[in-house]
């Protein structure tokens, strides 16, 4: 947020009868040094700041117990800034003994639309830091403000320089970013598996290409195929097939004339890493627990989120939203007499809500690594290891995997409405801030209030669908908890029975959190049955499955599934879980699951990224989704044991590690050149190097075609459905994280490391 609510009040100074030192003609601050007081009395500040002037600097102190940035500012007006002009914004500032800091160039007036920015968290001695950015409208009005609010003590802030120039020359460092026109799994290629990289030429002759050792060696070489025009790149390309070199090592490099890829290894151990650090992601987002250095790596350490303690309201006793806000979400009042200890569970992706569909289907398919393996590795992989993750739990007899996944169990038990109340056994849709929390922050310092939202019949059954194949895989290490988690699922699917239809609303996005808008249950119904029924084995939930539409309808799409259509994942589960499911049923179930892989089959040979999503606009989230379609060809091959399905899923698995239209790696610390700036609130070193940086193992939403952020619709604009995506945290539509991705690279990565 970047809108002052606190009034504007002038500083009362003293001017020295000096005049201003000239200054440089693109520079547009009269004296960005302070050399002369004269100008210091154009400064103004919020009456909560009290500065006073020594010849280079501007210093005060601002008071404590502000809760938002823009609660204190010092700002300079009567700037103006022009469309497509470029700009460069420098500040060297210092403060004792640290605060919040904000730096914005501006609109002056309302909605105050920011165009360059500056965010630090200050420490002691002097900070130079600058930003360029290109003016996306004219503001005849404009201003550089300072918002310095949010900090609990008051703290004491200098301003030594302050420079705002215009006719800055076009960025330089996009030439060096410009991605190797052969494109490649940046990672690793399996020995046994299929190598194809992607190659941008638009000679439609062959191509001599060169297979080089990382001593220089050419250990292969051919002539490309090519491909034509690729729709959903908009490039025209050729394919370069390597499959037959198979020696294991590191440092191999394609090239291509004066072309030359970025190096990637042949090996059948790529994966292993990846699944530890994919499932590692988890713990650096528990809520309502210390996060410990010497277990999330430095850097990551911080206290507990959300426990209450100040400046947190926390989500030990949480109550409703008001009836006034809930007219406004739900179209009537509703609110509720009781306070829920809702600590605890995972942050749900950038900010720090907590929404039960996405911890639902994030659970699950957390809780599938394990079951996967469970059943098809026999009881070989490391998935079912209690030591795998670093997490303070490991040791402790449990497999980390599913220990890891109780802490998002508990904290969906915990949504549920109390006994006596309305809507008793249900679970409540969500909770988060009743505004958004400031970004860049940590949880510990998050000052918004929480609030609980209307329950929903989809976040009752996702509850109900998780609890129930937790309930099976912890009954051998824990069988009261178990029998807990069973009986809170019968509870809630028969809660949700009673109110089939209370859905979700869509919303502006405005009240603190996201919507997670869904007007039809009847998917999660049959999942939730699914799930109890593997875990039962009773009549009666296989007899609800059996009744619903996604029984034997199609749950399978090109375009991949999520949070909001969940009955792929009641149809993966049944077909590849042992139960007692009648043969003539299971058959039928596994048929659709290998109809639905061969199609993803037939449509990746039509790729030139040898990738399996298939939609001329790529979707939010798009890097899980073709994730999700991977699944459902590695379930194939689970219950198949044909292997055109495992190598299939390895080729898919190139485009997320770099073999696409970007050249990118879609997983942070995997490859060359990987997405490292996603939108985050606390993971937001690219903003402020006062936070930690993405975590290695996370995976960036991907290209969005839909471009549903203001800086994506600034820098996309026109975009081919492939390339619309910009790693920046400005970018919460392309290129955020989130559990509900997490959790399927995860899946995938312990399959194919357990595949090798």
């Amino acid at each position: 947020m970047t809108h002052p609510k606190a009034m504007m009040g002038l500083i009362a100074l003293l001017a020295a009868h000096a005049l201003p030192a000239p200054v440089a003609a693109n520079e547009m601050m009269p004296d960005p040094a302070f050399a002369q007081s004269a100008v210091v009395g154009e400064w103004w500040a919020t009456p909560n700041i009290a500065f006073d002037y020594q010849a280079g600097a501007l210093c005060g102190v601002v008071a404590g117990g502000t809760r938002d940035p823009w609660d204190a500012i010092l700002g300079f007006n009567g700037l103006a800034l022009s469309k497509g002009e470029r700009y460069r914004m420098s500040v060297t500032v210092s403060a004792d003994p640290g605060g919040p800091m904000r730096a914005l160039a501006q609109k002056g007036v309302e909605p105050w639309t920011p165009e360059g920015e500056i965010v630090r968290r200050l420490g002691a001695g002097k900070q130079s830091m600058s930003t360029d950015f290109t003016a996306a409208e004219s503001h005849a009005k404009a201003q550089m403000v300072f918002q310095l609010g949010g900090s609990d003590e008051s703290w004491r802030f200098c301003l030594h320089a302050a420079s705002l120039q215009s006719g800055q020359a076009p960025e330089a460092e996009k030439a060096s970013v410009t991605p190797s026109a052969i494109r490649v799994n940046q990672v690793a290629y399996f020995p046994d598996g299929p190598k194809r990289a992607t190659l941008v030429r638009k000679d439609s002759a062959r191509a001599e290409w060169k297979l080089l050792s990382a001593s220089g060696e050419t250990v292969a070489s051919g002539t490309s195929k090519s491909l034509g025009f690729d729709a959903s790149s908009e490039l025209v390309v050729h394919s370069i097939d390597f499959s037959s070199y198979r020696k294991s090592g590191d440092g191999y490099r394609l090239v291509v004339g004066g072309d030359t890829s970025p190096p990637f290894s042949i090996s059948s151990k790529a994966y292993d890493a990846l699944r530890t650090d994919a499932l590692g992601y988890f713990y650096k987002v528990r809520s309502g627990i210390e996060i410990r250095e010497d277990l999330a790596g430095k850097g990551y350490g911080r206290p507990a989120g959300h426990l209450g303690r100040s400046p947190n309201q926390g989500d030990t006793a949480v109550g409703c939203v008001d009836t006034r806000t809930a007219r406004k979400v739900y179209g009537k009042a509703w609110s509720c007499g009781y306070k829920l200890d809702v600590a605890g569970g995972w942050y749900d992706a950038g900010d720090f809500g907590k929404y039960v569909v996405n911890g639902g289907i994030a659970t699950a398919q957390l809780l599938a690594v394990y079951e996967r393996a469970l059943h098809q590795t026999r009881g070989e992989s490391p998935a079912l290891t209690d030591g795998l993750v670093r997490i303070p739990e490991a040791g402790n007899g449990i497999p980390d995997v599913l220990d890891e996944a109780r802490w998002e169990l508990n904290f969906l038990m915990a949504m549920r409405v109390p006994e006596g109340e309305p809507y008793a056994g249900m679970a409540h849709h969500k909770m988060h801030g009743n505004r958004w929390s400031a970004s860049p922050s940590l949880p510990h310092r998050d000052r918004e209030l929480r609030v609980l939202h209307r329950p929903s019949t989809a976040a009752t059954l996702n509850l109900a669908a998780a609890a129930a194949q937790g309930a099976r895989l912890f009954a051998p290490f824990d069988k009261a908890y178990a029998n807990w988690l069973l009986a809170g699922a019968v509870e809630a699917y028969r809660a949700a029975e009673a109110n089939p239809a209370l859905y979700a609303p869509y919303t502006d996005g405005s009240f603190g959190g996201g919507d997670y808008q869904d007007d039809d249950a009847s998917d999660e119904f049959y999942w939730a049955a699914a799930e109890l029924f593997l875990t039962t084995g009773e009549q009666v939930w296989l007899d609800r499955a059996k009744a619903s539409p996604h029984w034997d309808g199609p749950v399978f799409h090109s375009t991949g599934f999520d949070w909001r259509s969940v009955a792929a994942l009641g149809r993966l589960h049944l077909a590849s879980v042992p139960s007692k499911l009648p043969m003539r049923d299971l058959k039928a179930i596994q048929s659709s699951v290998r109809d639905a892989a061969e199609a993803q089959l037939r449509d990746q040979k039509k790729e030139a990224f040898g990738f399996m999503y298939h939609n001329n606009l790529f979707g939010w989230g798009s890097n899980h989704l073709l994730i999700q379609n991977m699944i459902v060809v590695a379930t194939a091959y689970d219950i198949t044991g044909d292997k055109r399905y495992l190598q299939a899923v390895r080729e898919s698995m190139d485009y997320i590690l770099g073999r696409n239209a970007l050249g990118i790696s879609y997983v942070t610390g995997y490859g060359t050149t990987y997405a490292r700036r996603q939108h985050s609130n606390m993971f937001a070193a690219s903003i402020d190097p006062y936070y930690p940086a993405v975590p290695k193992g996370a995976l960036a939403g991907g290209p969005n075609s839909g471009l549903a952020d203001d800086y994506a619709i600034s820098q996309l604009e026109g975009c081919a459905p492939q390339t619309c995506y910009v790693d920046d945290p400005r970018s919460f539509s392309t290129n955020e994280i989130a559990i509900n991705w997490n959790a399927p690279l995860a899946w995938m990565a312990s399959f194919l490391a357990d595949t090798q």
